[in-house]
């Protein structure tokens, strides 16, 4: 007659994670959740600054190459969109300049474009920088969340030990693993958080840079504008 024997139990990751702690599942938890949203956040603010990049680069040729009413009115029948931030910043600046041109000195006239593009580029330097603080969170914070859940996990198991008379190897493993899976999953976390968030914030300063040099180009092309209108008027009498 044979002895029944016991199937062999291989231990796996999610096992560990169903059998730990309830503070160390909180701590997993919380560290998958703020992953995803931070995964989330980096491919919507990745397409949207892929979209600013773009629509930057087509409008400049543009307008380099056109006329300043013609594209004014064009962006007045369309009306740019949320991505569109060197289109938003012409349309303030031109708009502020049509509203100042009569009877405004030409001083007046570029000092008061001068501020609508600030206000303008302000409004688009915030818009940029939109979820990179969170992502910067996450990627600071989410290790030392994963090291409070892997040492309140290594706790649980020394205390664990000390009731047990004989501790091998067997017992010390899995309690040990489950609490180094909560330091794991918060590097899983930060590492790309922190990697998007740099990235990112390159990309911003490299557009709100060309959003300023962009302001002075079009404050220069105005301020010819200004300076030859006596000119054509001298020359029409």
């Amino acid at each position: 007659m044979q002895t029944p024997t016991t199937p062999l139990q291989h231990t796996t990751v999610w096992g560990l994670v169903s059998e730990a702690s309830l503070v160390v599942q909180a701590v997993m938890l919380c560290l998958v959740l703020a992953s995803l949203l931070s995964w989330y956040l980096i491919a919507w603010r990745g397409t949207s600054l892929r979209r600013a990049e773009g629509h930057g680069k087509a409008f400049l040729k543009q307008f380099r190459e056109g006329e300043l009413g013609a594209l004014y009115q064009d962006a007045q029948g369309n009306a740019p969109g949320a991505d569109a931030g060197l289109q938003q910043i012409f349309v303030a600046g031109y708009q502020s300049f049509q509203q100042l041109q009569p009877g405004q000195q030409p001083d007046a006239v570029l000092e008061g474009v001068e501020r609508s593009l600030l206000v303008a580029i302000a409004e688009q330097e915030e818009r940029l920088e939109k979820g990179l603080p969170f992502l910067a969170t996450v990627g600071s914070v989410s290790p030392y969340i994963g090291l409070f859940g892997t040492v309140w996990g290594i706790m649980n198991s020394f205390l664990g030990l000390s009731q047990v008379q004989q501790a091998t190897l067997s017992t010390v493993a899995p309690g040990i693993a489950e609490a180094l899976i909560a330091t794991a999953i918060g590097l899983f976390a930060a590492i790309p958080a922190v990697m998007a968030y740099n990235r990112f914030s390159a990309r911003a300063q490299t557009l709100i840079a060309r959003y300023y040099a962009f302001g002075n180009e079009l404050q220069g092309r105005l301020q010819r504008r200004l300076q030859a209108a006596p000119a054509n008027l001298a020359a029409a009498a």
